[in-house]
């Protein structure tokens, strides 16, 4: 009898050992798929402004994205161009927010991404870029720009530096017929530097111009016209959230609360639109252009 009972509770011991143990890995599973649903989605914007400035413009958005996917969406700004396009093709952000000819090299240096949406400005999903000079300036030309000063954004800058090398390449002016020339931080910058006489000329994005026009700019030139900037997902954003974020950039145009947010990206901004890696083919032949005629 004596081993009838110890056996009874031995089994009771081991029965109520597993059921713990089956407790214990339900929780924990649960307690890791929770995690895995609460960890931060990462949105990288290039740092083609200030750091502040990106963080008060994409800040609606991001608080938008996470209502939409049910986890946070947090802002991560590049310290350069290149480490931008480094960290998009190593798949180190979720979500990236860049620029054409980083979009370009991107993919030429890594590989495609999904995109996911680009910029649609008064119904259009394409822009241009200005060179500016000061009001008052004599410079009426491109060629004139031959002996001035120069001021470009960051070497991988489409709108700040790529286009407009282009664009001075074709009108004559090799890199070596400036008298001077510098790569500054931001279009920002380079807008200052004009205004402050630091340079004769400059490269920024439309936007910018005319951010600055009535403090004394003028626009020497408009850029060729290019698709514009793009959202694309890597390969660490699962295939469904994807989706819905594409989704949900789309649906900013369907109400005031969105469009509000697209106004915080981008005064001109009307919508999202669907981009194709076609659509960045002339692009590609400006840069190809360019790459044979190198700055040195």
């Amino acid at each position: 009898m004596y081993n009838l009972i110890s056996m009874c509770f031995a089994l009771f011991r081991i029965e109520r050992y597993c059921c713990l143990c089956a407790l214990f890995i339900v929780l924990f599973i649960s307690g890791t798929c929770n995690a895995d649903n609460q960890k931060a989605i990462i949105l990288e914007i290039h740092p083609y402004l200030p750091a502040t400035e990106l963080i008060d413009r994409f800040t609606p958005l991001t608080e938008y994205l996470s209502r939409a996917i049910g986890r946070p969406v947090k802002i991560s700004i590049a310290k350069d161009y290149k480490d931008h396009i480094d960290n998009i093709g190593n798949d180190k952000v979720d979500i990236a927010f860049l620029g054409p000819a980083s979009y370009v090299k991107m993919v030429k240096q890594y590989e495609k991404k999904q995109l996911l949406a680009r910029f649609e400005i008064q119904g259009k999903p394409t822009f241009c870029g200005s060179i500016i000079v000061k009001k008052n300036s004599t410079i009426y030309s491109l060629n004139e720009l031959a002996g001035k000063r120069f001021a470009f954004g960051d070497p991988d800058s489409t709108m700040s530096h790529l286009l407009p090398r282009f664009m001075l390449q074709e009108a004559g002016v090799e890199i070596t017929a400036l008298s001077g020339y510098a790569f500054l931080d931001n279009h920002n910058d380079v807008a200052l530097g004009v205004l402050m006489g630091g340079f004769d000329a400059g490269a920024v994005k439309e936007d910018v111009f005319l951010k600055y026009k009535e403090r004394g700019l003028r626009e020497l030139v408009k850029t060729p016209e290019i698709s514009e900037h793009v959202f694309v997902a890597t390969r660490s954003l699962p295939p469904g959230i994807a989706d819905t974020v594409k989704d949900a950039l789309f649906k900013l145009k369907n109400d005031d609360k969105g469009r509000t947010i697209m106004s915080m990206m981008r005064d001109s901004l009307t919508g999202l639109a669907p981009a194709n890696d076609m659509d960045y083919d002339n692009l590609r032949s400006i840069l190809k252009k360019i790459e044979e005629a190198p700055i040195h």
